[in-house]
């Protein structure tokens, strides 16, 4: 537990001193919230709808963080290590991969959080936001989906060769979800097809989580994105931590 709690205050020093998480992770979540409250405010989500745009695309918004923070923060400083052979230093330790991994994620865990408190109390305090359902169910979801990015962050840093290569992949996964999975774009909005390639990217089953437990919808609606999200979430913690790479 020393080593963890050392490790954790070391790389939250060095975390802060880069800019990077702090633009993506907490700037561009708050960013893209009052871009979206000026122009919609309290405008129904569609003709008829019984919710505002707001509030449908709030669980959006909280993704924002957690993919920024997960799939291309997290691997990326993984990968870097590796490169710089600090990796490799710490393989004659007693340091285990589990504890590596576990100190990043617990690290943009606490950016994802600050992200989600900014969000809620600006749309709370400025756009009149309001959640229609339970608290309880919607930071569920959170969890979950934030365990399902950061492992798919774990499982790259973990295998890439180098941090080139996790930058590629990372990059590939990341922008495609920003874009296509409901995070910025809504998803309603999407012609039918862009709607199918959307299905594809994992984030997009982790904002509809989000959104059904914000909008209070009934559990139904939300049970395959659930076992989506906690497939996912074994699959590459698994494989992270079995082919996880010193050098």
């Amino acid at each position: 537990m020393k080593t963890f709690r050392t490790m954790l205050k070391t790389e939250i020093m060095i975390s802060l001193r880069g800019m990077d998480m702090f633009i993506f992770a907490i700037c561009m979540p708050l960013v893209v919230l009052i871009i979206l409250g000026i122009i919609y405010g309290n405008k129904p989500a569609f003709d008829g709808a019984e919710y505002t745009f707001l509030q449908q695309s709030f669980g959006a918004l909280v993704t924002i963080s957690i993919c920024a923070g997960g799939v291309m923060g997290l691997p990326l400083v993984i990968s870097d290590y590796r490169s710089k052979k600090i990796l490799k230093r710490f393989q004659v330790t007693p340091i285990s991969p589990v504890i590596i991994l576990t100190v990043q994620v617990v690290i943009y865990t606490i950016y994802a959080l600050l992200s989600l408190l900014l969000i809620y109390i600006t749309a709370t305090n400025f756009f009149h936001y309001q959640l229609e359902g339970s608290w309880l169910h919607f930071l569920f979801g959170y969890f979950l989906v934030m365990l399902s990015m950061f492992s798919i962050g774990m499982m790259v840093g973990g295998i890439a060769p180098n941090i080139k290569m996790a930058s590629i992949i990372a990059s590939i996964l990341y922008f495609p979800m920003l874009i296509f999975s409901g995070a910025t774009l809504p998803y309603e909005v999407m012609p039918p097809a862009l709607q199918k390639i959307a299905d594809i990217l994992p984030l997009t089953h982790g904002i509809k989580l989000l959104k059904g437990a914000s909008l209070g919808l009934p559990i139904d609606h939300v049970l395959m994105p659930i076992i989506i999200m906690i497939v996912l979430a074994v699959i590459c913690i698994g494989i992270s931590i079995r082919f996880f790479k010193w050098e």
